[in-house]
């Protein structure tokens, strides 16, 4: 199996989100790319958290969410 591959399957059977704030972002953009959630909502109900918690978190991170792009990017790149 490709390295990817079991990351991807590793990241996807999580019963919590990562605390590291760029492993955090990793999966979570990659959860929402791979749709495997619609939203950030849902996928923050799955893991019994609260979109304002992520979103602030990551902001004191340097990262914003944008609601266009489904991802959070760097503060700056989010336009």
């Amino acid at each position: 199996m490709c390295i990817f591959a079991e990351i991807f399957n590793k990241i996807c059977e999580m019963d919590h989100l990562p605390k590291d704030p760029a492993i955090l972002v990793s999966s979570v953009n990659m959860l929402l790319r791979d749709e495997e959630f619609d939203t950030l909502e849902s996928l923050c109900y799955n893991y019994g958290t609260e979109p304002k918690d992520i979103k602030n978190y990551l902001y004191g991170h340097g990262f914003v969410y944008s609601v266009q792009q489904k991802q959070f990017r760097p503060i700056g790149y989010d336009e």
